[in-house]
C-alpha cells in the first residue's frame, strides 16, 4: 500500500510538472493572440493538481495511512 502511495505521488508531481511546461509552451506559441486562454487553463489544472496532492498527503497523515517519519517501507 505504501508503495503504492509513493507512486502516485511521483506520478502527481510529474503531472503537475507537465502541466507547468505546457502552460510555458502556449505561452510562447500563443504570444500575440488576445483569444487564447490554453495558458490559463494549463495553470489552472496545475493549480488544481497541487491542491488535490496536498489535501490528500494530509489526509494521509491524519489517518495513519502516511507516518510522521515519511513513506518508508515495513520490512
Amino acid at each position: 500500500m505504501i508503495l503504492f502511495l509513493k507512486y502516485l505521488v511521483i506520478f502527481i508531481l510529474l503531472l503537475i510538472i507537465g502541466s507547468l511546461f505546457s502552460a510555458l509552451t502556449f505561452l510562447v506559441k500563443d504570444r500575440g493572440h488576445k483569444d487564447s486562454t490554453r495558458m490559463v487553463k494549463a495553470l489552472t489544472l496545475r493549480i488544481g493538481l497541487s491542491m488535490a496532492l496536498f489535501l490528500a498527503l494530509g489526509a494521509g497523515y491524519y489517518f495513519g495511512i502516511i507516518p510522521a517519519t515519511g513513506l518508508r517501507t515495513v520490512p
